[in-house]
């Protein structure tokens, strides 16, 4: 990993924006996709950023980091964003040290998510944390923090009702279908994208819709055929793109393009089509929702369907608050005895020194022995160190610990 770690929470930062301030449009010039993921931890050494993970979605685009200063990250990010670092300065958060982790913590849980719950979140975040990973932007404190945080989602998905229900971007498509269009059966679907989301989007139209009438179309070819073998659906090559958005009654799109992939010109004269678009940046050229054959729907406009489980899942908000809350504590408990291991470690091979010392064998020679017991030096001095940590956790005096420890083990010579 470039550079050395910092572990210090004051440096962790992140610094972001979602769906609650910006609409889609707008969180489309801060997208970040696989490319530019690339070129900007290739630049981050150079902006002082030791660790980070960028995480870019429909809904927000954050990055997560320790840093130099919490402006390092800002500018880092918007070295790679088509969106200026002023724009992004007038809409976006900043957090930092416990803040910026509780936020991570509500993000993966799924409480800050567009919809309350939506667990499709958990894969983005593992999607982003391996990317980073392997271009060596992950270090042992990043890595820890996130099983953390990634522990705490799985614990609040087991044992709460918070993602129960059948609420998630790619559910709320299919509901808008179900209730917008009749005869479905009879409609032609055509899914661009078979990625995580639109896998997951597939799934639902195959579960809830009733139908197999789709046809799955993707830039590598054997992706989309692996879907659709999986889901008994059809496949079409990419280049047959335009030829099937001509036939198609209704599209879904969830291919994350940097450019839109379907243009007003391939939907003019074409018939009446529904166009679903779940990608950020817009993957539908703007220009086409002005067509009187087409209705466009964005993620925005499907967030504001709401269902029952919804109703539910807020109940369950101050339960999962209080499991965040727990493993919140245990990784903080975590970094504090961390904080404290190299002088664990001094006052370790202090004492098996001092043990060795010729003025210590002296002073243990002439004290008289309080009673037999059969703990060898080594057992001592592990004990000494255990009592010292708990003190150093509970009530942070390294230097009164340090002092402590020497005289304990002094103390305890003959025992």
């Amino acid at each position: 990993m470039p550079g050395q770690s910092q572990t210090d929470l004051s440096n962790f930062f992140i610094a972001g924006i979602n769906y609650k301030k910006t609409d889609a449009n707008l969180r489309g010039q801060f997208a970040i996709n696989n490319e530019q993921y690339a070129s900007l931890l290739s630049l981050a050494p150079t902006h002082g950023v030791k660790e980070l993970f960028v995480l870019s979605t429909c809904n927000r685009t954050e990055i997560y980091g320790f840093a130099d200063d919490e402006k390092s990250m800002r500018k880092l990010l918007c070295t790679q964003t088509q969106g200026s670092l002023d724009t992004f300065e007038k809409i976006a958060y900043f957090k930092k040290g416990h803040e910026a982790i509780e936020h991570l913590f509500n993000v993966a849980a799924g409480l800050d998510s567009q919809i309350l719950g939506d667990y499709e979140i958990v894969g983005q975040i593992k999607h982003a944390v391996k990317f980073s990973r392997e271009h060596n932007f992950i270090g042992s404190y990043l890595e820890r923090m996130v099983n953390a945080v990634l522990q705490s989602s799985k614990f609040i998905r087991t044992n709460t009702a918070l993602s129960g229900g059948t609420v998630s971007v790619s559910f709320a498509a299919v509901q808008y279908i179900r209730e917008k269009v009749f005869n479905i059966a009879d409609k032609k679907i055509l899914l661009l994208g078979t990625g995580k989301i639109g896998k997951n989007t597939c799934k639902n139209l195959v579960d809830y819709l009733e139908t197999n009438n789709i046809t799955l179309i993707n830039r590598t070819d054997s992706k989309a055929l692996a879907v659709a073998e999986e889901l008994g659906l059809h496949a079409a090559p990419f280049e047959k793109m335009s030829d099937c958005i001509g036939e198609a009654d209704i599209i879904l799109v969830a291919t994350n393009a940097v450019d839109p992939i379907i243009l007003k010109s391939q939907l003019e004269g074409k018939g009446e089509k529904l166009i679903i678009d779940l990608s950020i940046p817009y993957n539908v050229e703007k220009a086409a929702q002005h067509l009187p054959n087409i209705t466009l729907v964005n993620v925005d406009e499907l967030s504001s369907i709401k269902d029952k489980t919804l109703h539910q899942r807020e109940a369950e908000v101050p339960k999962v608050k209080a499991i965040i809350a727990s493993h919140m504590t245990d990784f903080i408990e975590w970094h504090q005895m961390r904080q404290h291991v190299h002088v664990l470690k001094a006052v370790k091979h202090k004492l098996q020194a001092m043990h060795s010392c010729n003025l210590y064998i002296a002073y243990s020679a002439a004290q008289i022995p309080a009673k037999i017991t059969y703990h060898t030096p080594e057992e001592k001095i592990q004990k000494v160190i255990n009592g010292m940590a708990i003190k150093m956790r509970n009530q942070n005096q390294r230097g009164c610990s340090y002092i402590e420890a020497i005289n304990e083990y002094i103390v305890t010579a003959t025992n």
